[in-house]
């Protein structure tokens, strides 16, 4: 129980990775707050949290909407009073495409959620902590991040946005006791990276399982990155056994990535 009576929350709380993470944050001991834009996925796992004997709170909140997050919040703090640990992992994967037949709108969407969402989480579950002068702030980025994923820029900037983010963040809140850290998956298994390789498959002339082959072909072990292992490291990252870890920037890649 690493994390026993903790608050956690975790943005984008509802499906795939949000989901493994709430239910680990709950596992070690955590209570967890769930936020994304739909209710409905937000209670199902709040539901099965509270199975677990952690208790649970679902709040529709979108990260790229700073009234939304700012509403958010307010009702958060009102209702469990503090967030110990702040886990940012809501993220959109953006348009696919050469950079210079892409749609700025779509540009701009994928920067306003995975980076300025990011940015605007921080910004009013900060406070709180720095008065306390405790906390753990977690950002889920991607390897893509710093290895290069064909026709997705907008993606690949606003991930590796995120570490620059986290280790000027770590300095400025460090001397409060808080630490701010990045993990940067490899492709993960699930609906987002089957949307990858069906958009590689169609843009290069690929079938899908020699887009797949060939992406698990750069990691050492051959495979793709488990949800759970991003969230024992998540884990890791949010207790004790990490106080001397800040401004961090950790693959959890299958070996991809290794730098």
């Amino acid at each position: 129980m690493l994390l026993n009576d903790k608050i956690a929350l975790v943005t984008g709380g509802g499906r795939g990775l949000g989901q493994t993470l709430s239910l680990a944050l709950a596992r070690a001991g955590a209570d967890v707050v769930l936020t994304g834009r739909s209710l409905e996925p937000l209670e199902k796992t709040k539901a099965e949290v509270e199975a677990l004997g952690r208790r649970a709170m679902a709040v529709s909140m979108d990260i790229a909407d700073a009234q939304s997050v700012q509403q958010g919040a307010e009702q958060i703090l009102s209702q469990v009073g503090r967030v110990d640990i702040l886990v940012n992992n809501a993220a959109i994967g953006g348009p696919s495409g050469p950079l210079w037949a892409l749609d700025p709108a779509e540009w701009q969407e994928t920067i306003d959620t995975n980076l300025t969402g990011v940015f605007l989480c921080c910004r009013v579950f900060l406070p709180a902590m720095l008065e306390r002068k405790s906390g753990s702030i977690i950002i889920i980025g991607s390897m893509t991040g710093k290895r290069p994923l064909l026709n997705r820029t907008p993606y690949a900037a606003s991930k590796i946005a995120l570490v620059g983010l986290a280790r000027t963040l770590a300095w400025e809140t460090g001397p409060y006791g808080i630490r701010v850290n990045v993990i940067s998956p490899g492709p993960m298994e699930g609906d987002r990276l089957k949307w990858v390789f069906e958009t590689q498959a169609k843009e290069q002339g690929l079938t899908v399982e020699a887009a797949r082959q060939r992406m698990a072909s750069a990691s050492p072990l051959n495979q793709f990155v488990s949800t759970e292992h991003v969230a024992q490291t998540a884990i890791f990252l949010a207790s004790d056994l990490a106080g001397s870890i800040t401004g961090e920037d950790i693959n959890v890649s299958a070996g991809i990535a290794m730098y």
